[in-house]
């Protein structure tokens, strides 16, 4: 079983291996009994939030952790999975912008450096 901090690295480089976009991850561990993080990425098409979503799935479950749930793959503007104490949202940057979920949290944001130890 992974570490909150081994899944959050494992999603951050499942994610740059289809070359998401503007990848955030989100401390909620203080603020939420549900789960510790969330990692918010940009994809740029349809095709991409998929790839991404798939890609998160798959390198997940390599390495032996369960997935929860997916949901929004149809239409796939916004892309959620459900990996416990880490909750991935992948969403095209129109939807991303509107609902603005970094600062609905308005969380502390860990750097991206930080989930590459």
């Amino acid at each position: 079983m992974m570490t909150v901090d081994e899944k959050t690295r494992a999603v951050v480089a499942a994610l740059e291996d289809v070359k998401a976009n503007d990848i955030t991850v989100l401390d909620t561990s203080q603020h939420n009994s549900m789960f510790e993080r969330i990692v918010v990425a940009s994809a740029q098409s349809t095709r991409q939030t998929k790839a991404l979503a798939d890609n998160v799935v798959e390198h997940l479950r390599q390495q032996g952790e369960p997935v929860l749930g997916v949901e929004g793959a149809d239409p796939g503007e916004w892309i959620l999975v459900d990996l416990g104490e880490v909750v991935v949202h992948i969403m095209q940057p129109a939807v991303r912008a509107y609902y603005n979920l970094e600062e609905l949290w308005n969380m502390q944001h860990l750097p991206r450096s930080a989930t590459h130890r």
